[in-house]
């Protein structure tokens, strides 16, 4: 009987610390992802359109840096295109990226396509567009389809003509981009830089004394003399 009575005993409760972790399982984390608040959605879309590798002699020999081109565009009406080198590709995209959001244009984009037909020369490349009708979509080469893609243009004809060089074509497509013009101003541009003639002003008779023309003396006919026998 005592020996049941000592099996009978009740034992002490377990330590609700374990090895200096709570219960509740291992112990909160400082940097637990699960819990951090999700991140704010970005207001431009960045496009890498191409990076290169540049060079440059100096005295010990070749210093290799990298050189990018990025496009950005919030997907309504503003766009943007920045070129920037750095040490690596990461350094090159983001110091691009900033350059391209300083300066930023504005389309006037109306029906998903752009108002009328433009073309820009820059350097040696010249870019063509033209609007398009609803449904045609974007029919553009790669560096301008990456262009208008960040846009609210939705339907475009392009043709790039000249140089091929991607830098000079995304500054091109920018630009064409920002000389359009809304179709509520084609009436009020029309007559810009059209100086109007000065009115001239009423003289009056009375102002200004009208001379009489002088009267121009008859010409004196030669005298011719006879000759005496």
């Amino acid at each position: 009987m005592a020996e049941q009575a000592a099996n009978t005993t009740p034992r002490p409760a377990a330590s609700s610390h374990q090895g200096g972790r709570p219960a509740g399982g291992r112990g909160g984390r400082r940097d637990d992802r699960r819990n951090a608040a999700p991140e704010a959605p970005k207001e431009f879309e960045e496009v890498v359109i191409n990076i290169d590798r540049v060079a440059r002699v100096v005295k010990g020999g070749r210093r290799f840096r990298f050189k990018a081109l990025v496009v950005v565009g919030n997907r309504k009406n503003k766009v943007g295109v920045g070129v920037a080198k750095g040490a690596d590709v990461q350094t090159a995209i983001a110091k691009a990226t900033d350059v391209a959001k300083k300066h930023l244009v504005t389309i006037p984009v109306a029906n998903d396509t752009i108002p009328h037909e433009i073309e820009v020369k820059l350097s040696g490349a010249r870019v063509l567009i033209k609007p398009a009708a609803p449904g045609t979509g974007i029919i553009a080469g790669g560096v301008v389809r990456s262009v208008v893609n960040v846009t609210g243009i939705r339907n475009l004809i392009s043709k790039s003509l000249g140089s091929t060089n991607k830098v000079n074509i995304a500054y091109a497509t920018v630009e064409a981009l920002g000389n359009l013009v809304a179709r509520d101003q084609w009436l009020a541009n029309s007559g810009k830089g059209d100086k109007k003639p000065a009115a001239k002003k009423a003289v009056k008779s009375e102002d200004v004394a009208v001379e009489a023309p002088a009267k121009k003396a008859p010409a004196k006919k030669p005298v011719v003399k006879k000759e005496t026998k």
